[in-house]
């Protein structure tokens, strides 16, 4: 038989040549074609169990072939939530079972939500931070007005200043798409003691008029409502004319509607002309617009007076604002988007509609209803769908804010990296930089990577292309060391070729190079052909790096048992090189016998070493080998050189398939470490 030494060392160094003739196989490649054509058509567990090829295909990916007749166990392994450490899955040691469960999406995947938690709290942060922001802006309005009122010589002037005028305008309550701003300048240039004056004679005189007006209105609304009444009264008299009393009810509630209307347009006006004599009695402006020599154009108590007036006209800002409320409409708010199932519910619920367009700083009564219903509707990943029109990226920031399709449904949200995804890249990168530090190191470095996986989650939300994520050049090195891999050996110009890579062609650029993982850091985002973040479709329980990972990993799973069919040394060296960066502690070695067993054939250790207590164990390990070199290819390619080469001389180069106990250690059962190590790893676990 051709040595273990010499076999691993050649598939090891044409590991793509090897999968690729493994994947060639007439067998591999049918199953493959079956699972890639059937998985789509997968919605539930016991869809994915009944279907024997694409179940059994699924649990040889993972290494689970062995548990296969366990249906009632792997149910529980794939309906747990991964997001929980007290679920089924996260509680047993095996690490094999969280991966299968992982590459599914039956239990805390992706579903189709108004908004998920993530864009929830965004939104409430938004709404939060804008409405500060709005507070904020009044004040610095306040103290803008306060400081440049002084230097004012002329009503023109003080109407030239945009920032000025409109101060004005909403202290005195003036709309300025009704008043010319010639009749603004004129009414400030009133002196409202001169019964001459411009104010007086346009509009003050009106008052009179006006005023009787109001009461002969509201006369009318009061006979008119007392008339509805009475003939409501009649209505259950006997012999009442039914018909004929209500038409004469529908007349009078016409009457009542168009006194009604009077009444408010009377009060509108006279509250327009008192605004106009208190605008010109704050004033000092002479008739031609001018200041007399000396004389600011405000008195110190007139500029009081202006400030408060403007502040009672921007109540409804500070109301909003105010801690009460603003909890209130953030609980109204949680409550309320829960229940938004299509865009006409979203903009049907005021504790939602309000509250989001008020986030992103839309006035909900100044905004069409239809118009934020296209905006929802919107293709934010097409440079031409409507919301674009706009030219507003308030209104692009509201469609990504919520998860609704081209109909108004509800779809998945719209990200970089699915929130799973992120979470597990975070674990990763935690892992691999904890593992490099000394033990008096760890504290701290675990700290900092810590507070480095936090940021990372919160600045892959506001990704939106490709470009944006090479750009940042920390998030870059952030994703390279938790895939393993050394930021300063990978150019921006090598990951925009594999980011622009079809990951569904074999032959793309991605594909082709020897090392997988720079194309599962491309699997791992949501980018289109364009580069630009997009839902890209699933198939069926699975997502896009899903399933590629379910492929690879069948591919490497086919080509490890073949060659343990000849060799059981060669698939104990390729199992430990595939799973070397995963593993953290010396527990993990131990809790796994095919690891364990290479671990003791490299060092020469006997088996009876099974036996020992846990913790003593892992002091051999930690003895013998230094975890942080397992994320080293070159050391652990070393490691396993000295492992297939121990291996040839304690097995005499004869041991046969028949012969060898090597089933047993990638099945569970009795070879090499005993049940109290595995009993004693899950305690560990628990605590």
């Amino acid at each position: 038989m051709v040595s273990t030494y010499f076999s691993y060392n050649y598939i090891s160094h044409h590991l793509k040549q090897s999968l690729t003739r493994v994947e060639q196989q007439t067998d591999v490649a049918r199953e493959a074609a079956y699972y890639k054509a059937n998985i789509g058509k997968v919605k539930t567990v016991d869809d994915l169990m009944k279907d024997y090829r694409l179940y059994h295909y699924a649990m040889k990916a993972y290494g689970l072939e062995d548990m296969a007749y366990a249906k009632a166990f792997m149910r529980k392994v794939l309906e747990s939530d991964l997001s929980d450490a007290k679920s089924f899955v996260n509680k047993l040691v095996d690490k094999r079972y969280r991966e299968f469960a992982a590459a599914f999406s039956f239990a805390g995947g992706t579903k189709p939500v108004a908004q998920s938690e993530d864009q929830i709290d965004e939104m409430i942060g938004l709404y939060t931070a804008t409405k500060k922001g709005q507070v904020d802006a009044l004040a610095d309005d306040t103290k803008y007005y306060s400081t440049q009122i002084g230097s004012i010589t002329s009503a023109d002037q003080l109407l030239n200043n945009d920032r000025l005028r409109n101060y004005v305008y909403s202290a005195f309550g003036i709309d300025q798409s009704k008043w010319p701003r010639d009749t603004i300048s004129q009414v400030l240039r009133s002196d409202p003691s001169d019964p001459n004056s411009y104010v007086n004679t346009t509009f003050a005189s009106q008052l009179p008029g006006l005023n009787a007006q109001l009461a002969q209105a509201k006369s009318d609304v009061s006979a008119t409502t007392t008339k509805i009444a009475d003939y409501t009264a009649q209505l259950s008299q006997p012999g009442a004319d039914v018909d004929q009393l209500n038409v004469q009810i529908l007349v009078e509630k016409y009457h009542l509607e168009s006194y009604t209307k009077s009444v408010s347009s009377l009060n509108d006006q006279i509250s327009t002309i008192g605004n106009f004599v208190d605008l010109a009695g704050a004033f000092e402006f002479s008739p031609d617009g001018s200041l007399p020599s000396g004389v600011p154009a405000q008195t110190a108590a007139n500029v009081t007076l202006t400030t408060k007036r403007f502040d009672d006209s921007k109540s409804a800002i500070y109301a909003a604002a105010s801690p009460l409320n603003e909890a209130l409409a953030i609980r109204q708010f949680r409550n309320a988007i829960l229940n938004i199932k299509s865009v006409q519910a979203f903009v049907s619920t005021p504790a939602v509609y309000d509250f989001a367009l008020g986030a992103v700083g839309l006035d909900p009564k100044a905004v069409p209803q239809d118009t934020v219903k296209a905006v929802l509707e919107s293709d934010l990943s097409n440079p031409k769908s409507f919301v674009y029109t706009l030219k507003d990226n308030r209104y692009v920031e509201l469609a990504r804010s919520f998860n609704f399709d081209a109909k108004g449904n509800l779809t998945t949200p719209l990200v970089a990296q699915d929130p799973a995804k992120v979470l597990q890249i975070a674990k990763d990168y935690v892992i691999a930089v904890v593992k490099q530090a000394s033990p008096e190191q760890q504290k701290a470095v675990r700290e900092q990577a810590q507070k480095d996986a936090t940021s990372y989650q919160e600045a892959i939300a506001g990704i939106d292309s490709v470009s944006e994520l090479l750009a940042n050049q920390k998030m870059v090195d952030f994703i390279l060391v938790a895939k393993g891999l050394d930021p300063k050996k990978v150019s921006t110009e090598y990951l925009e070729k594999i980011f622009a890579s079809d990951l569904n062609n074999p032959k793309s650029f991605a594909n082709t190079q020897t090392d997988p993982r720079f194309a599962e850091i491309a699997a791992s985002f949501n980018f289109d052909s364009k580069g630009n973040v997009a839902r890209l479709a699933m198939m069926g329980p699975q997502k896009q790096d899903q399933f590629r990972e379910t492929q690879e990993n069948y591919l490497q799973q086919s080509l490890e048992q073949q060659q343990g069919d000849t060799n059981p040394g060669v698939r104990l060296a390729l199992y430990f090189q595939r799973k070397a960066g995963e593993i953290t502690s010396a527990y993990d070695i131990l809790a796994d016998k095919a690891l364990s067993e290479v671990f003791r054939t490299t060092f020469n250790l006997p088996d009876s070493m099974a036996s020992m207590p846990i913790d003593q164990q892992a002091k051999f390990v930690d003895k013998f080998m230094k975890i942080k070199d397992l994320s080293d290819p070159a050391k652990v390619e070393k490691l396993l050189g000295r492992f297939s080469a121990m291996y040839d001389v304690k097995n005499g180069q004869s041991i046969g398939q028949g012969q060898s106990p090597l089933l047993n250690l990638f099945q569970g059962s009795g070879s090499g470490i005993s049940d109290s190590t595995y009993l004693a790893i899950a305690k560990l676990r628990s605590h």
